[in-house]
Order: structure tokens, then sequence, then C-alpha cells
């Protein structure tokens, strides 16, 4: 059987021995095969006909069971079994002993009455305009002692890649955030009830102040998977914006006073002079206003009339400089779309 298995293969096309490396089988010892005559042609590869001399009984098998199901060890690895075992005299198997009996009978799972811990993906979102979707991280400032640091806090927009709300603290507090987004509503001048705020999860973004003023403004929380960077994407990119931009100061902040100095001149760039290539090169603040409607129409129109002159520099359709109307933010699942009569003025 095994051998007609070959031969059709090879009458395929395929390669002799590129056929048995897909049954796992040497070449030779098919060859091998074939001079032993007609029932050379079954698969040899049967195995030991005895079972090992060092197999578990059934009784020590069961011995393995009872003690990694027992209500002292249940909780705990076989990494930490088979020493505590020791400890107490005790030998029923090695580590790989008692991982392989597990893993054959399905008990590899969470053992204990407490549940294990899941890691779900949050929630997907969708933005289709401003004041809707922010996202908000912090990072740190090398500051002029080594080992020290200042903190910058922002609030970004997801839709308009808008930095709403920034600060610099010399510490990483919660009250100093919630201070923050406070002030960032405010100034928005929107009503911040229903507006989703995304987060990972560090100790200020779940602090009780933080939580507090959120509850109290009618924010609706959204946080990452627990050292999951990738779910919150955005923020993380304008941290790496901020990082390589050419005139960042590549030493160390001497006051926390240069420090603000330095974000104020990057914030005043970042949302009124940077083309920001995921929202059609527009700036953030020109989205956000609503004011790159007339930049990309315009850019249309150049267009069409360097098309209507040269058309025969053009092998397909012209750019059509458009806007991309919603903004996902870990959208693996069908996203759900933040109402479009949050964010209006109050």
């Amino acid at each position: 059987m095994i051998l007609s298995l070959v031969d059709e293969a090879v009458r395929s096309g395929a390669r002799h021995h590129k056929a048995c490396e897909v049954i796992e089988l040497p070449a030779r010892t098919l060859q091998r095969w074939r001079k032993q005559g007609p029932d050379g042609g079954d698969d040899r590869r049967k195995g030991s006909h005895t079972p090992p001399a060092n197999k578990l009984s059934e009784a020590e098998r069961a011995k393995v069971v009872e003690v990694a199901t027992s209500e002292a060890m249940r909780d705990l690895s076989p990494r930490q079994i088979v020493p505590r075992l020791a400890d107490q005299g005790d030998y029923v198997g090695s580590e790989s002993t008692f991982y392989r009996v597990l893993k054959q009978l399905g008990l590899m799972t969470h053992r204990g009455p407490v549940k294990a811990r899941t890691n779900t993906r949050p929630k997907a979102r969708a933005a289709t305009g401003p004041n809707q979707l922010l996202c908000w991280d912090i990072t740190y400032l090398p500051a002029a002692v080594r080992g020290t640091f200042f903190y910058l806090y922002v609030f970004l927009d997801v839709w308009s890649r808008k930095i709403v709300g920034w600060g610099v603290n010399d510490e990483e507090s919660d009250s100093f955030a919630a201070q923050l987004l406070h002030a960032t509503c405010d100034q928005l001048g929107v009503r911040s009830k229903g507006i989703v705020l995304h987060s990972d999860n560090g100790s200020p973004m779940k602090g009780a102040t933080m939580l507090a003023m959120m509850t109290s403004l009618g924010i609706v929380s959204s946080f990452s998977r627990p050292r999951v960077s990738d779910d919150n994407p955005f923020i993380e990119a304008l941290f790496r914006t901020l990082k390589y931009r050419p005139d960042h100061p590549t030493s160390r902040f001497q006051t926390l006073e240069e420090a603000v100095a330095a974000i104020e001149a990057f914030v005043r760039w970042y949302n009124h002079e940077h083309l920001h290539s995921a929202i059609g090169f527009v700036t953030p603040q020109a989205r956000h206003v609503g004011a790159d409607l007339p930049i990309l129409a315009h850019r249309r129109l150049v267009y069409e009339q360097a098309h209507a002159e040269h058309p025969e520099r053009w092998t397909g359709k012209i750019r059509p400089w458009d806007r991309p109307e919603v903004v996902h933010l870990n959208p693996d699942r069908p996203a759900i779309t933040v109402s479009p009569t949050v964010g209006n003025a109050a």
C-alpha cells in the first residue's frame, strides 16, 4: 500500500525523495522494502510490540492524578509539586511524568476552584467624527538625574488624531490625570457623556480618582489587555512620532519647565503643521474642525486639471484624495460605532 502511494505520487510528477519526506520515511528504507517482494508494500513502521520497561502501572498513574488534583496540590504546577513531595520524603514521578499524565487526561487546565484568568480582546470601537473616541497614555521624559523622569500625559482624539489634552508632571498620578481630563473636556466645549476613553491597564489609568472623574463626566472606559501595547496603537504611534522628531531634544531635560516648553512646541507642530498620512495628509486640527474637506477638494481639482492636460502620464485613475470617514480601534470584531450625537456642543 505504501509503495503504491509513492509510485502514484511519482507518476503525477513528484520527486521520489520528496514523496518519501511527506510520509516521513527514508528513501533507502522504501528501496529495501521493494526488494523484499510483494509483502514489502505494506507499511512496516509498527513500532515496538512490547511496552517500555519503565512504563507506569495503572496504580502509579492513578497516584499521579490523585496527588495533582488533591486539595493541597491542585493549584500548583508539577514544578512545584515534585519538590514538595521530596520534602515530605515521597517520590511519585518526575515533572515530565506529571506533565505527560496530566496532558493525556486533559488535566492541564486550571485545576483549582477559582477560574483561570482570561485575557480577552477589548471591545471593538469606531468613531465617525471628532470628540467621540479618545485614547490616552503616559510616557517618560528623561530628567537631569539619571534614573529619574518627567511624565508626559497625552489625550488623543482617535478620529482626527488631534492632541486634545496634554500635561507634564514629575510623577505618575491618577489625580493629575483626572484634573487634566476634566480640563480637556472643558476645553473641547462638548458634552462628555458617552465619549469613550481608551487606555492601558496602568495604575494611573485605573486609579480611584481617575475612575471617579470619568464616572462624573459620563465617560465610558475602555482598557487594553495587560501587557499588549497593540491594543492602544494610536497613542503609541504618537509617542514614536514625538521621540523620532529631528528637533526632539536628545539630552535630558534639566527642569520641568524645559520639558513643558519642548512638548508645547511639538504639540503645536503636530496639531497645526504635521500632514498625517492616516487621515489623508491633512493636519489633525484641520480634520478636527472640518477644514480638511476644502483642502482635499482642492487637491482633487489640481489632479483633475493635471490629468486633463497630460492624460498619457496616468496609467490608471487619478489619486482620489478621499477623506477617511470611519476610524476603528481594535476592529477584529464588528465595530461598535459611537453614537453620532456624542460630541455635540452643550
